[in-house]
């Protein structure tokens, strides 16, 4: 009876993804991460800024999985907490970025001609400045916390996303179903939000997810040259600093927090690489 129904898009999407095994691994990793984020009170064995000045840069052991700090600080808590903060940096900063891009793309798109030309320049005015070199100078003249990070990353973010929407507004307005929009008279406010936009947010979607990790990426950077987030609030990138300053005697500071960097970056590759395949019809 099964065989019968007719393959809809979702669902070829989603048994395109399933058969795609790096894909699920992705996944998995991802929504871990967000079960423990979520969950940072229950997971977390010990408050994160408890000081214990009997017990400074211990090594990994049954009372504290991954260590403790210079302060005594549990590291494994620390790093339970720190998911929080990865995981709204990457996804507040890349919301940004991805609203700023829909904006200026599907206006290009849409619209062509000079306004096209100006909106693409401006482009590639943003993409010949280094982006890491960008978010250090503007950092520089405010005040380092997570709130200007995320705004930060997600104003220096948005022109792939702007390209991306833009190459699809321009396929997709010359569509029948545009062409008959525009005859029976629908604004080109409708025919955008209602007709083309839902049509070109499948490589929108495949840009945020892989954004998420380079968003997550980048504040650990910034935290761990000192500018990102700062202490006590806990985060993978300033417990790695620690590790910097320790790393004779207490490697566990820097394996642990640069671990879970790596696995979290690299579930975010394999969940957008996933999605991106399992969205292209060309593949079976």
């Amino acid at each position: 009876m099964d065989n019968n129904k007719p393959r809809t898009f979702r669902r070829m999407f989603v048994e395109k993804f399933l058969r795609d095994r790096l894909a699920i691994i992705g996944a998995v990793i991802v929504f871990t991460l967000f079960i423990v984020a979520i969950f940072a009170p229950v997971i977390a064995p010990r408050d994160p800024d408890q000081i214990n000045t009997k017990n400074l840069l211990a090594p990994p052991s049954l009372a504290h999985f991954c260590g403790t700090d210079d302060l005594g600080r549990d590291v494994f808590s620390r790093m339970v907490y720190g998911a929080r903060i990865s995981l709204t940096v990457g996804f507040v900063a890349i919301g940004i970025a991805t609203i700023i891009g829909l904006l200026i793309g599907a206006t290009a798109g849409y619209f062509g001609g000079w306004i096209d030309d100006v909106l693409m320049r401006l482009v590639d005015l943003m993409l010949t400045i280094p982006t890491f070199f960008l978010i250090l100078a503007v950092i520089a003249f405010l005040e380092p916390n997570i709130y200007n990070i995320m705004t930060v990353i997600g104003l220096t973010g948005w022109m792939s996303v702007a390209r991306l929407v833009r190459a699809e507004f321009l396929g997709l307005k010359e569509r029948d179903f545009v062409m008959a929009a525009k005859a029976i008279g629908v604004s080109d406010m409708v025919i955008i939000l209602r007709h083309i936009l839902p049509n070109a947010m499948a490589p929108v979607l495949v840009s945020a997810t892989l954004g998420v990790a380079g968003a997550i990426l980048t504040e650990s950077a910034l935290s761990f040259l000192g500018i990102g987030v700062q202490p006590p609030t806990p985060s993978w990138g300033n417990i790695l600093t620690l590790g910097k300053d320790n790393i004779e005697f207490a490697w566990w500071l820097s394996a642990f927090p640069g671990m879970a960097i790596l696995i979290t970056v690299m579930g975010y590759n394999l969940l957008g690489e996933g999605i991106r395949d399992a969205l292209d019809p060309r593949l079976s």
